[in-house]
């Protein structure tokens, strides 16, 4: 038997967290429930990564075995947050998601809110952070009416996509 280097074998271990179209994203799903695994979701434009994006994504993954993130595409990101967004292109952020610890897999998704795609995965957990109520997460009614529950994170003070780009901006 031909020994693997370490890289071989850390490579085919993060085989299993990747990127993954829609179309696959059921059977991936599918999969982790035979499994017995629970699933947490969560949702956003990740655009320039910070640690207030970190450390959300890890109290989510502490809530379940599997953390499957939604992330919005160009097109999503631009009617959401207007012309010049997002900075990153879809794929870089995705790349992105994916290399941390804390996410298994990342999905991307066209429309503005995440609904058709929480229906699609019906996790356990659904989460959001602290800029949102239970009240105002999409997919809340559906992820509880399937004995899910939805958990709102706390965020990290003064940390935003946003006024990160307002002051870059300044800078210039």
């Amino acid at each position: 038997m031909q020994k693997r280097r370490c890289w071989d074998i850390v490579s085919l271990y993060r085989w299993a967290a990747m990127i993954i179209a829609r179309d696959e994203l059921p059977r991936y799903v599918a999969a982790l429930r035979a499994e017995g695994k629970r699933i947490v979701f969560t949702n956003g434009c990740f655009d320039i990564l910070h640690r207030g994006h970190v450390e959300y994504l890890s109290a989510a993954r502490k809530l379940g075995d599997v953390l499957i993130v939604g992330l919005n595409s160009d097109a999503s990101v631009r009617r959401l947050k207007g012309p010049e967004r997002p900075i990153n292109p879809q794929d870089d952020r995705a790349a992105v998601l994916d290399a941390l610890r804390a996410v298994d897999a990342v999905t991307i998704f066209d429309e503005d809110t995440p609904a058709a795609l929480i229906a699609l995965v019906e996790p356990d957990v659904l989460v959001k952070g602290g800029d949102y109520t239970e009240a105002t997460v999409v997919g809340a009614d559906l992820v509880r009416s399937k004995g899910g529950r939805v958990v709102i994170v706390p965020l990290l003070e003064g940390r935003s996509t946003s006024a990160l780009i307002a002051r870059l901006r300044g800078l210039g």
